[in-house]
């Protein structure tokens, strides 16, 4: 995969303060719940070539704007080069914290975002990283392939919302290509995350059995025959309902100049012991149905959509609203 996508030739000026509206309008009409002390509103966002990118600086306004509407956002594709993030942190609110990895594959870094006055950072964080002498265990009948690790390690912080205990990993599984052997590879990443959450959830030495794994898992789509969603189902892991013929990437030209279907690649997953914690709000916040019109009707699909990828991202952010146990 390419470092970034290729810089839009044509020149177009973002209004910032438009763009919050339609934002913050859009947020109410698509049903995102406001923010309340008793809920936790949790996304994930795969925010395209974060710091390759050299993208217009009212962009970063809007980019926080759609943030600042949930609690905390894992995010991926955060690069080596910190100048996105840093330029996202500085149009941030002050109560927002960040936790981030160092680099892996793709020169990416795992990055949560999340409100520090609502959450607090406990003892737990790291990185997932599976022992050798456990690869074995790592296999699937009809994968050839051998696990040899992760490309970009999942990335764990334990929280606490109040006194309710919270461990959430942020995850970008393999892609490469549609090639067989990238597909396998992208197969056994999905099992050895979910065979670690899985042991997690059961163990009783678990520092936090309460598990949320949520970030890009390159899943097509969430049908049985998908095989990164049959790994997860497998070690009994439950998926964000979310209205699935939106899908959480833009939709894009094909050769024919029809939109391609959206994919789901980006999800929300827990273990049945924690489903009690969803409130039933859930959805794909598609804000590039609304911001930048006059882009839209001065140059058409395909030139909004490459100015959307570049100083926006190529995928909408999923969230899904949370409760206390108690509640």
């Amino acid at each position: 995969m390419a470092l970034s996508f290729a810089r839009p030739a044509f020149a177009y000026t973002i209004d910032p303060a438009a763009e919050r509206t339609r934002v913050r309008q859009h947020r109410r009409l698509r049903g995102v719940p406001a923010r309340r002390q008793d809920r936790l509103l949790v996304a994930t966002w795969n925010i395209a070539n974060l710091g390759t990118q050299d993208r217009d600086p009212a962009a970063y306004a809007v980019l926080a704007e759609i943030i600042e509407g949930f609690d905390l956002v894992a995010v991926q594709e955060t690069r080596r080069d910190l100048s996105g993030l840093r330029a996202l942190r500085d149009r941030l609110q002050k109560r927002w914290r960040i936790h981030m990895t160092d680099t892996a594959g793709n020169e990416e870094r795992m990055v949560l975002l999340y409100d520090g006055n609502k959450l607090r950072l406990r003892e737990q964080t790291g990185e997932i990283a599976i022992p050798p002498a456990q690869f074995r265990h790592i296999r699937l009948p009809e994968v050839t392939t051998e696990f040899r690790g992760f490309d970009r390690n999942p990335a764990l912080v334990s929280l606490a919302w109040g006194d309710v205990p919270l461990t959430f990993v942020n995850v970008h599984f393999f892609f490469g290509s549609e090639a067989r052997a990238d597909l396998e590879r992208r197969q056994l990443e999905a099992f050895a995350a979910a065979r670690w959450a899985r042991l997690e959830n059961q163990s009783p030495h678990a520092y936090d059995p309460h598990v949320m794994l949520l970030g890009d898992f390159n899943l097509p789509y969430v049908e049985p025959a998908d095989p990164i969603y049959a790994v997860l189902r497998q070690h009994g892991l439950l998926l964000a309902p979310y209205a699935t013929e939106i899908g959480t990437t833009l939709p894009s030209e094909t050769a024919h100049g029809t939109a391609e279907r959206v994919r789901h690649y980006d999800q929300i997953a827990f273990f049945p012991r924690m489903s009690t914690y969803l409130t039933g709000a859930v959805g794909v916040f598609d804000f590039d149905t609304v911001i930048l019109p006059d882009l839209w009707n001065a140059r058409g699909r395909k030139d909004f959509n490459a100015y959307l990828r570049y100083h926006f991202s190529d995928h909408r952010p999923l969230w899904a609203e949370l409760r206390p146990p108690e509640a």
